[in-house]
């Protein structure tokens, strides 16, 4: 008789992906959505909610990071002894 599928216990378990590499993003998908659920800003969070702010927030973090980049560009290096001098 034919069996049906694959044998329990045959081949190597798919180790899980995280959602924020599925949707290509550097910030933490499945622990914003945990913080949505656990700290009750709604009764019900959808599933593309944590995607969308983990997003938003890559985004902000991404245009501050480049206001400082070029804000640091614009300045001498910083002197220590300046400081300590004074």
């Amino acid at each position: 008789m034919a069996r049906r599928g694959k044998a329990i216990g045959s081949g190597a378990a798919k180790k899980a992906t995280p959602r924020s590499s599925k949707d290509g993003l550097h910030f933490p998908v499945g622990r914003i959505a945990r913080f949505l659920k656990s700290d009750k800003y709604a009764e019900r969070v959808g599933v593309g909610a944590p995607v969308y702010l983990a997003a938003v927030l890559e985004y902000l973090a991404a245009e501050v990071l480049e206001l400082t980049g070029n804000a640091a560009c614009d300045y001498p290096p910083f002197d220590s002894e300046w400081i300590l001098n004074s």
